[in-house]
C-alpha cells in the first residue's frame, strides 16, 4: 500500500512537471514568433479591442470600490493610533503597487483567459485549427502572438487607469465620508507616492498580461473531447492564469521592493 501510494504521488509530481515543462515550452514558442514574419496586424487590432477597451469597465468599477472600501479600513485601522492622515497615501501607494495589478489582472484573467481559451478551444475540437494549417497558416502566429501581445501591451494601462480610479474612489470617500479636505487629500496623496510605485505597477501589469493570454492559449490549444473538453479548457485557464498571477507578483514584489 506504501508503494502505491508513492507511485501515485511520482506520477502527479511527474504529470505535474511535464505540465510545467510544456507551458514554458510553448511561452517560449510565443515569444520567439515575435522576431519572424509575417505579423498579422489585424487580429492584433481586434485582439487589442478585445482584450483592452471591452475589459477597461470591469477594471474600472473594481479599482473605484477598492480605492473607497481601502480608505475606509485604513481610516478605521488608523483611528486606533490617531494615525487617520495616512488615508491617502496609504491608499495611492496599496493600489499602484498591489491592489491596482493584482485585482485588474484578476479580473482580466477571469474575463480574457477564459474567453480565449473557449475560443481557440472551439477551434481546436471543430478543427479549424487543422484547416489553418492546411491553408500554410501557423496556428501560433494567427492565434496566440496577437492575443499576448496585445493583453501585454493592454494590461498595463489598464492598471494605470485603474490607478486612477482607484485612487479617485478613495479620494471622493475621504472628502465625502471622512471630512479630509480636497486639497490636502491631494497633496499628501502627491507628496507620498513614488514614481518606482507606479512603475512597479505598470511592470506587473505586463507580466500579469502575459500570463493571462499565454494560458489561455496553451489550454485552449490543448483542449479535446468536444463541448465538455471546452469547458475543462476554459476552468484551468481562469485558475492556473490566476494562481500565476499572484505567484509572480509575490515574486515581483521581491524583486522590486525587497531592500
Amino acid at each position: 500500500m506504501l508503494l502505491r501510494l508513492l507511485a501515485s504521488l511520482g506520477r502527479a509530481v511527474i504529470t505535474g512537471l511535464a505540465g510545467v515543462g510544456e507551458f514554458a515550452l510553448y511561452a517560449a514558442a510565443t515569444v520567439s514568433h515575435l522576431a519572424r514574419p509575417p505579423f498579422y496586424w489585424r487580429e492584433l487590432g481586434v485582439s487589442l479591442m478585445q482584450i483592452g477597451w471591452f475589459s477597461l469597465p470591469v477594471v474600472g468599477m473594481t479599482a473605484l470600490f477598492t480605492g473607497g472600501a481601502l480608505a475606509l479600513q485604513i481610516y478605521a485601522g488608523g483611528a486606533r493610533f490617531n494615525a487617520e492622515t495616512v488615508v491617502p497615501s496609504i491608499v495611492a501607494i496599496g493600489l499602484t503597487r498591489e491592489l491596482g495589478p493584482v485585482l485588474g489582472g484578476l479580473m482580466v484573467a477571469a474575463r480574457v483567459a477564459s474567453s480565449i481559451a473557449a475560443e481557440i478551444g472551439t477551434m481546436k475540437v471543430t478543427e479549424q485549427i487543422d484547416a489553418l494549417t492546411t491553408l500554410s497558416t501557423n496556428p501560433m502566429k494567427y492565434l496566440t502572438l496577437p492575443r499576448v501581445l496585445a493583453a501585454t501591451l493592454s494590461v498595463p494601462v489598464l492598471v494605470a487607469v485603474g490607478d486612477a480610479i482607484g485612487i479617485m474612489g478613495g479620494f471622493l470617500v475621504g472628502i465625502g465620508r471622512l471630512d479630509f479636505g480636497a486639497n490636502a487629500y491631494l497633496q499628501n496623496t502627491v507628496d507620498f507616492l513614488e514614481a518606482r510605485d507606479v512603475v512597479s505597477g505598470l511592470v506587473k501589469g505586463a507580466v500579469f498580461g502575459f500570463i493571462v493570454a499565454v494560458t489561455g492559449c496553451y489550454h485552449g490549444m490543448r483542449s479535446r473531447g468536444g463541448a465538455q473538453g471546452v469547458g475543462r479548457a476554459t476552468k484551468r485557464a481562469v485558475v492556473a492564469s490566476s494562481v500565476l498571477i499572484l505567484a509572480s507578483n509575490y515574486v515581483l514584489t521581491e524583486v522590486f521592493f525587497s531592500a
